[in-house]
């Protein structure tokens, strides 16, 4: 296929509640929606980088500008026998993965479309045709507050609930939660919060029989987080410093972590991420779909993600009505009464676009050709 050019679009979105991870509080999300046009059709990414390089290194504008001087220009009118083409053209562009993964899940969005398959089809999913669904609950300014969040999730149905955690704000709390919710699976996300000299504390956790506890510490840090590893009988989970197949494999050689969360964005898009899937399920080290609150363009990455095999453990991958009034997409994703979403069988990421909405939130639109 040949791309003819890209359609940058950043939108944005007010989020139903705040978000508050260790880092940050969101209310709103800027989101840059990357339309790939070739063969007479477009195909849709979502670069899911968020509004502050506090999760990584890049931030809206940075991906904007990555996205439109560096990435796309290496795409255009090249004939590529795959969307898994794009990752070696762009890999001498250092770091930027988000950026350069909005770029690539629009191609391989494009290709499913030209060859009338599900995305999940064309990535070589379809292990499941449900998702397990799982949700992720920001700190908040109480614990009734928290405790009242959680009830309201599993009395709709998700599978597991993650609770975003940073010090002082973690044994008291999940000892609290675990009075009240004993028998649910829960599990810890740090955010890189604590270092080496917090064990004692990270060790206190083992009591409340964790699924996992995420990304403890650094974000780029593998060595230190398999010396904690080794002293705490909670699993690890490894989140922000797994960017590439490669690191997977290094984390697992060296006892760094039990489990591992993929972000399409984090390792720049589908092809990288189905090779660390692979890593993980040959060393029988499970994996789950992690979320960066995506618009639903993203999220229906994220399904289609979901249905590769090792994909075991229920993910970040939610309704669409937790983070938006109205979503980009129609119908929303949706979840049942059972917490599953059920995967679609439509071309692409499954999902017709509410153009006329993504027009009223449009607030910058830049086309990227080579003409």
């Amino acid at each position: 296929m040949k791309i003819d050019s890209f359609v940058l679009r950043q939108i944005r979105m007010p989020l139903v509640h705040f978000f508050e991870t260790s880092f940050s509080r969101t209310y709103e999300r800027d989101i840059i929606l990357v339309e790939a046009r070739g063969e007479g059709i477009s195909g849709w990414g979502e670069i899911t980088a968020g509004e502050n390089p506090f999760y990584n290194e890049e931030w809206t504008e940075s991906a904007w500008l990555i996205a439109r001087e560096y990435a796309a220009p290496r795409l255009l009118n090249r004939e590529l026998a795959s969307a898994e083409d794009a990752y070696p053209l762009m890999a001498h562009i250092r770091g930027h993965n988000m950026a350069k993964g909005g770029l690539e899940t629009a191609l391989w969005d494009l290709q499913a479309r030209l060859h009338h398959n599900p995305l999940w089809r064309e990535i070589g999913g379809g292990a499941r045709k449900e998702v397990p669904c799982g949700v992720s609950i920001g700190i908040q300014d109480t614990v009734d507050q928290l405790i009242a969040k959680i009830e309201v999730e599993l009395e709709v149905g998700y599978q597991r609930i993650k609770m975003k955690i940073k010090p002082g704000w973690d044994v008291d709390i999940i000892r609290e939660v675990r009075k009240r919710f004993p028998d649910i699976r829960l599990m810890a996300d740090a955010n890189s919060a604590y270092t080496l000299a917090d064990i004692d504390r990270l060790r206190a956790l083992d009591e409340f029989y964790l699924m996992m506890i995420e990304q403890p510490l650094a974000h780029d840090d593998i060595i230190d987080h398999a010396e904690l590893q080794s002293k705490l009988h909670t699993a690890i989970c490894l989140d922000e410093c797994i960017r590439s197949a490669h690191h997977a494999e290094q984390a697992i050689k060296l006892g760094a972590c039990r489990i591992i969360n993929i972000k399409l964005g984090r390792v720049a898009g589908f092809a990288e991420a189905v090779r660390l899937h692979d890593v993980c399920e040959k060393a029988s080290v499970p994996v789950w779909c992690g979320g960066m609150l995506e618009a639903g363009i993203g999220r229906a990455h994220n399904i289609a993600l979901s249905t590769l095999p090792n994909f075991i453990l229920p993910g970040d991958v939610s309704a669409s009505r937790r983070y938006w009034k109205r979503d980009i997409i129609t119908p929303p994703v949706e979840v049942t009464c059972e917490g599953v979403i059920e995967v679609r069988d439509d071309p692409g990421f499954g999902y017709p676009l509410d153009l006329d909405y993504i027009k009223a939130i449009t607030v910058r639109e830049e086309t990227v050709s080579s003409k």
